[in-house]
Protein backbone atom coordinates (compact mmCIF):
# COMPACT_ATOMS: atom_id res chain seq x y z
CA UNK A 1 0.00 0.00 0.00
CA UNK A 2 1.37 3.43 -0.89
CA UNK A 3 1.52 6.18 1.70
CA UNK A 4 -1.24 8.76 1.38
CA UNK A 5 -0.15 12.14 0.08
CA UNK A 6 -2.04 14.01 2.79
CA UNK A 7 -1.58 14.87 5.64
CA UNK A 8 1.88 13.29 5.65
CA UNK A 9 2.99 15.45 2.74
CA UNK A 10 2.60 18.54 4.92
CA UNK A 11 4.96 17.20 7.56
CA UNK A 12 2.27 17.11 10.22
CA UNK A 13 -0.44 14.59 11.04
CA UNK A 14 -4.05 15.44 10.37
CA UNK A 15 -6.89 15.40 12.87
CA UNK A 16 -6.49 12.67 15.49
CA UNK A 17 -8.68 9.62 15.17
CA UNK A 18 -10.44 7.99 18.13
CA UNK A 19 -8.22 5.33 19.66
CA UNK A 20 -9.10 1.83 20.80
CA UNK A 21 -6.81 0.63 23.61
CA UNK A 22 -6.95 -2.89 25.04
CA UNK A 23 -4.95 -4.25 27.97
CA UNK A 24 -3.81 -6.58 29.17
CA UNK A 25 -3.46 -8.87 26.21
CA UNK A 26 -1.68 -11.86 27.70
CA UNK A 27 0.79 -13.96 25.74
CA UNK A 28 2.11 -17.17 27.24
CA UNK A 29 5.87 -17.47 26.65
CA UNK A 30 7.52 -20.76 27.67
CA UNK A 31 10.44 -20.23 30.04
CA UNK A 32 9.56 -16.61 30.85
CA UNK A 33 9.19 -15.88 34.57
CA UNK A 34 5.60 -14.63 34.03
CA UNK A 35 3.29 -14.29 31.04
CA UNK A 36 3.97 -11.39 28.69
CA UNK A 37 1.31 -8.72 29.20
CA UNK A 38 0.86 -6.03 26.56
CA UNK A 39 -1.28 -3.01 25.74
CA UNK A 40 -2.45 -2.53 22.16
CA UNK A 41 -3.59 0.90 20.99
CA UNK A 42 -4.95 1.51 17.50
CA UNK A 43 -7.06 4.01 15.59
CA UNK A 44 -10.64 2.82 15.29
CA UNK A 45 -10.54 3.29 11.52
CA UNK A 46 -8.04 2.49 8.80
CA UNK A 47 -6.37 -0.57 7.34
CA UNK A 48 -2.83 -1.68 6.56
CA UNK A 49 -1.73 0.03 9.77
CA UNK A 50 2.02 0.20 10.52
CA UNK A 51 3.16 -0.98 13.95
CA UNK A 52 5.35 0.60 16.63
CA UNK A 53 6.71 -1.60 19.43
CA UNK A 54 7.29 0.73 22.40
CA UNK A 55 9.77 -0.29 25.11
CA UNK A 56 9.44 1.40 28.49
CA UNK A 57 12.31 2.66 30.60
CA UNK A 58 12.92 2.33 34.32
CA UNK A 59 12.53 5.00 36.98
CA UNK A 60 11.10 5.60 40.44
CA UNK A 61 7.40 5.43 39.50
CA UNK A 62 5.68 2.09 39.82
CA UNK A 63 3.51 2.04 36.71
CA UNK A 64 5.26 4.14 34.07
CA UNK A 65 7.65 1.24 33.56
CA UNK A 66 4.90 -1.03 32.26
CA UNK A 67 2.18 -1.24 29.66
CA UNK A 68 0.50 1.64 31.52
CA UNK A 69 3.20 4.23 30.79
CA UNK A 70 4.15 6.51 27.91
CA UNK A 71 0.61 7.64 27.12
CA UNK A 72 1.79 10.91 25.50
CA UNK A 73 3.55 8.90 22.82
CA UNK A 74 1.26 5.89 22.52
CA UNK A 75 -1.90 8.00 22.35
CA UNK A 76 -0.48 10.35 19.73
CA UNK A 77 1.00 7.69 17.48
CA UNK A 78 -2.18 5.58 17.61
CA UNK A 79 -4.40 8.59 16.94
CA UNK A 80 -2.36 9.28 13.82
CA UNK A 81 -2.35 5.94 12.13
CA UNK A 82 -0.07 3.51 13.98
CA UNK A 83 -0.83 0.43 16.02
CA UNK A 84 1.24 0.81 19.21
CA UNK A 85 2.14 -2.29 21.23
CA UNK A 86 3.57 -1.86 24.73
CA UNK A 87 4.92 -4.80 26.71
CA UNK A 88 5.47 -4.97 30.43
CA UNK A 89 9.09 -6.12 30.55
CA UNK A 90 10.33 -8.29 33.42
CA UNK A 91 12.18 -5.26 34.81
CA UNK A 92 8.90 -3.51 35.58
CA UNK A 93 8.28 -2.59 39.21
CA UNK A 94 4.69 -3.76 38.77
CA UNK A 95 5.83 -7.39 38.63
CA UNK A 96 7.89 -7.33 41.84
CA UNK A 97 9.88 -10.39 40.80
CA UNK A 98 12.29 -12.17 43.12
CA UNK A 99 15.67 -10.39 42.82
CA UNK A 100 17.22 -13.82 42.25
CA UNK A 101 15.25 -14.31 39.01
CA UNK A 102 17.71 -14.93 36.16
CA UNK A 103 18.41 -11.69 34.29
CA UNK A 104 17.52 -9.38 37.20
CA UNK A 105 17.38 -6.52 37.70
CA UNK A 106 17.17 -5.04 34.18
CA UNK A 107 16.62 -8.21 32.10
CA UNK A 108 18.40 -6.70 29.09
CA UNK A 109 18.14 -9.87 26.97
CA UNK A 110 14.54 -10.71 27.91
CA UNK A 111 13.44 -7.18 27.00
CA UNK A 112 14.58 -7.60 23.40
CA UNK A 113 13.16 -11.11 23.26
CA UNK A 114 9.77 -9.72 24.37
CA UNK A 115 9.61 -7.71 21.14
CA UNK A 116 10.42 -10.75 19.03
CA UNK A 117 7.68 -12.72 20.77
CA UNK A 118 5.21 -9.94 19.98
CA UNK A 119 6.06 -9.98 16.27
CA UNK A 120 5.85 -13.78 16.27
CA UNK A 121 2.37 -13.58 17.81
CA UNK A 122 0.70 -10.94 15.64
CA UNK A 123 -2.06 -13.43 14.78
CA UNK A 124 -2.92 -13.94 18.44
CA UNK A 125 -2.72 -10.23 19.17
CA UNK A 126 -5.08 -9.36 16.32
CA UNK A 127 -7.53 -12.01 17.47
CA UNK A 128 -7.50 -10.68 21.05
CA UNK A 129 -8.28 -7.06 20.19
CA UNK A 130 -11.78 -6.15 18.96
CA UNK A 131 -11.87 -4.52 15.51
CA UNK A 132 -8.17 -5.22 14.89
CA UNK A 133 -8.11 -8.49 12.89
CA UNK A 134 -6.70 -8.02 9.39
CA UNK A 135 -5.64 -4.41 9.92
CA UNK A 136 -1.92 -4.74 10.71
CA UNK A 137 0.70 -4.08 8.05
CA UNK A 138 3.24 -6.67 9.10
CA UNK A 139 5.82 -5.41 6.63
CA UNK A 140 5.98 -2.01 8.32
CA UNK A 141 7.16 -2.54 11.90
CA UNK A 142 9.20 -0.04 13.92
CA UNK A 143 10.59 -0.04 17.44
CA UNK A 144 10.89 2.86 19.86
CA UNK A 145 12.26 2.99 23.38
CA UNK A 146 13.02 5.51 26.12
CA UNK A 147 16.05 5.28 28.40
CA UNK A 148 16.54 1.58 29.17
CA UNK A 149 13.92 0.99 26.51
CA UNK A 150 16.27 2.77 24.14
CA UNK A 151 18.92 0.18 24.95
CA UNK A 152 16.40 -2.55 24.18
CA UNK A 153 15.50 -0.92 20.88
CA UNK A 154 19.15 -0.45 19.93
CA UNK A 155 19.78 -4.20 20.25
CA UNK A 156 16.84 -4.94 17.98
CA UNK A 157 18.16 -2.37 15.50
CA UNK A 158 21.55 -4.10 15.35
CA UNK A 159 23.73 -2.91 18.25
CA UNK A 160 25.68 -5.67 19.95
CA UNK A 161 27.30 -6.38 23.29
CA UNK A 162 29.32 -9.04 25.04
CA UNK A 163 27.35 -11.16 27.48
CA UNK A 164 29.06 -10.54 30.83
CA UNK A 165 28.09 -14.01 32.03
CA UNK A 166 29.67 -16.13 29.30
CA UNK A 167 31.73 -13.73 27.17
CA UNK A 168 29.85 -14.39 23.92
CA UNK A 169 28.90 -11.67 21.46
CA UNK A 170 25.15 -11.07 21.53
CA UNK A 171 23.33 -10.32 18.28
CA UNK A 172 19.61 -9.68 18.78
CA UNK A 173 19.00 -7.74 15.56
CA UNK A 174 15.45 -8.25 14.29
CA UNK A 175 15.17 -7.98 10.49
CA UNK A 176 11.38 -7.62 10.62
CA UNK A 177 11.90 -4.21 12.27
CA UNK A 178 12.44 -1.63 9.54
CA UNK A 179 13.10 1.58 11.53
CA UNK A 180 13.61 2.81 15.07
CA UNK A 181 13.49 5.73 17.49
CA UNK A 182 15.85 5.91 20.47
CA UNK A 183 14.75 8.38 23.14
CA UNK A 184 17.38 9.39 25.72
CA UNK A 185 19.04 6.02 25.14
CA UNK A 186 22.29 4.90 26.83
CA UNK A 187 25.54 5.50 24.98
CA UNK A 188 28.80 3.61 24.82
CA UNK A 189 30.39 1.72 27.69
CA UNK A 190 34.02 1.50 28.75
CA UNK A 191 35.41 4.63 30.35
CA UNK A 192 32.18 6.53 29.59
CA UNK A 193 30.43 4.79 32.49
CA UNK A 194 30.57 5.68 36.14
CA UNK A 195 32.34 2.99 38.19
CA UNK A 196 29.06 2.17 39.94
CA UNK A 197 27.27 1.61 36.63
CA UNK A 198 30.04 -0.57 35.24
CA UNK A 199 29.93 -2.73 38.37
CA UNK A 200 26.15 -2.98 38.72
CA UNK A 201 25.28 -3.30 35.02
CA UNK A 202 28.28 -4.83 33.24
CA UNK A 203 26.30 -5.45 30.05
CA UNK A 204 26.47 -1.68 29.42
CA UNK A 205 30.27 -1.85 29.27
CA UNK A 206 30.60 -3.46 25.84
CA UNK A 207 27.83 -1.84 23.79
CA UNK A 208 28.87 -1.66 20.13
CA UNK A 209 26.86 0.60 17.82
CA UNK A 210 29.00 -0.05 14.73
CA UNK A 211 26.66 -2.89 13.71
CA UNK A 212 23.42 -0.89 14.20
CA UNK A 213 22.54 -0.50 10.53
CA UNK A 214 18.73 -0.13 10.63
CA UNK A 215 17.51 3.44 9.95
CA UNK A 216 17.11 5.15 13.31
CA UNK A 217 16.23 8.53 14.80
CA UNK A 218 18.19 9.26 17.97
CA UNK A 219 16.56 11.83 20.29
CA UNK A 220 18.75 13.42 22.96
CA UNK A 221 18.35 16.32 25.39
CA UNK A 222 21.25 18.74 25.62
CA UNK A 223 20.76 18.97 29.42
CA UNK A 224 20.43 15.21 30.05
CA UNK A 225 23.63 14.65 32.00
CA UNK A 226 22.58 11.25 33.51
CA UNK A 227 25.41 11.61 36.03
CA UNK A 228 24.40 8.39 37.80
CA UNK A 229 25.27 6.44 34.65
CA UNK A 230 27.95 8.29 32.71
CA UNK A 231 30.87 10.67 33.19
CA UNK A 232 30.45 12.15 29.71
CA UNK A 233 27.42 14.33 30.27
CA UNK A 234 24.60 14.89 27.77
CA UNK A 235 26.69 14.00 24.71
CA UNK A 236 26.64 10.35 25.89
CA UNK A 237 23.05 10.03 24.68
CA UNK A 238 24.12 10.97 21.16
CA UNK A 239 26.50 7.98 20.93
CA UNK A 240 23.98 5.75 19.15
CA UNK A 241 24.03 8.32 16.34
CA UNK A 242 27.71 9.21 16.39
CA UNK A 243 29.03 5.65 16.65
CA UNK A 244 26.66 3.89 14.24
CA UNK A 245 26.65 3.82 10.44
CA UNK A 246 24.05 5.69 8.42
CA UNK A 247 21.32 6.16 7.62
CA UNK A 248 20.72 7.87 10.95
CA UNK A 249 19.31 11.15 12.23
CA UNK A 250 19.91 12.96 15.53
CA UNK A 251 17.32 15.24 17.09
CA UNK A 252 18.91 17.34 19.84
CA UNK A 253 16.32 19.05 22.03
CA UNK A 254 17.37 22.33 23.61
CA UNK A 255 16.94 22.48 27.38
CA UNK A 256 15.69 18.90 27.55
CA UNK A 257 16.60 16.58 30.39
CA UNK A 258 16.03 12.83 30.61
CA UNK A 259 12.24 13.07 30.45
CA UNK A 260 12.38 14.97 27.14
CA UNK A 261 9.64 17.24 28.42
CA UNK A 262 7.45 14.46 29.81
CA UNK A 263 7.20 11.58 27.32
CA UNK A 264 6.81 8.86 29.96
CA UNK A 265 3.45 10.07 31.25
CA UNK A 266 1.10 12.99 31.71
CA UNK A 267 2.13 15.26 34.61
CA UNK A 268 4.38 12.71 36.28
CA UNK A 269 6.53 13.79 39.21
CA UNK A 270 9.76 12.32 37.85
CA UNK A 271 9.76 14.59 34.80
CA UNK A 272 12.37 17.22 35.69
CA UNK A 273 11.84 19.29 32.53
CA UNK A 274 8.06 19.43 32.16
CA UNK A 275 7.37 21.13 28.84
CA UNK A 276 4.24 20.38 26.78
CA UNK A 277 5.70 22.11 23.74
CA UNK A 278 8.75 19.86 23.85
CA UNK A 279 6.58 16.75 24.13
CA UNK A 280 4.56 17.94 21.16
CA UNK A 281 7.75 18.32 19.15
CA UNK A 282 8.84 14.78 20.08
CA UNK A 283 5.42 13.42 19.13
CA UNK A 284 5.35 15.10 15.73
CA UNK A 285 8.97 14.59 14.75
CA UNK A 286 9.04 10.92 15.70
CA UNK A 287 5.75 10.36 13.87
CA UNK A 288 7.10 12.11 10.77
CA UNK A 289 10.39 10.22 10.86
CA UNK A 290 8.71 6.82 11.04
CA UNK A 291 6.19 7.74 8.35
CA UNK A 292 8.97 8.63 5.93
CA UNK A 293 11.11 5.61 6.77
CA UNK A 294 8.27 3.14 6.43
CA UNK A 295 6.71 4.66 3.30
CA UNK A 296 9.02 5.37 0.38
CA UNK A 297 8.46 8.83 -1.03
CA UNK A 298 6.68 10.19 2.05
CA UNK A 299 7.88 13.76 2.72
CA UNK A 300 6.65 14.13 6.30
CA UNK A 301 10.14 13.96 7.84
CA UNK A 302 11.68 16.63 5.65
CA UNK A 303 8.68 18.90 6.14
CA UNK A 304 8.82 18.41 9.91
CA UNK A 305 12.54 19.20 9.95
CA UNK A 306 11.92 22.37 7.97
CA UNK A 307 9.17 23.41 10.37
CA UNK A 308 11.45 22.82 13.38
CA UNK A 309 14.18 25.01 11.92
CA UNK A 310 11.87 27.81 10.78
CA UNK A 311 10.56 28.96 14.15
CA UNK A 312 11.90 32.08 15.86
CA UNK A 313 13.05 30.00 18.85
CA UNK A 314 13.59 26.42 17.64
CA UNK A 315 13.07 23.68 20.22
CA UNK A 316 15.94 21.66 18.76
CA UNK A 317 18.02 20.82 15.73
CA UNK A 318 18.31 17.83 13.43
CA UNK A 319 21.37 16.43 11.71
CA UNK A 320 21.59 13.35 9.52
CA UNK A 321 24.09 11.07 7.90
Amino acid sequence: MNAPTSPAASGFPGSPAPVLSVSPVVLSVPGRAVDLRIRVSAPVTGSDLPVILLSHGQGPSNHLSSLNGYAPLADFWAAHGFVVIQPTHLSSRTLDLDPATPGAPLYWRSRAEDMRHIIDRFDAIEAAVPQLPGRLDRNRVAVAGHSMGGHTASLLLGARLTDPDDGTEVDLAEPRIKAGVLLAAPGRGGDALTPATAEAYPFFSTTDFSTMTTPTLVVAGDQDDSAHLTVRGPEWHADPYVLSPGPKSLLTLFGAEHGLGGVSGYDVAETTDENPGRVSAVQRLTWAYLRSELYAGDTAWQAARDALASGPEPLGRVESK
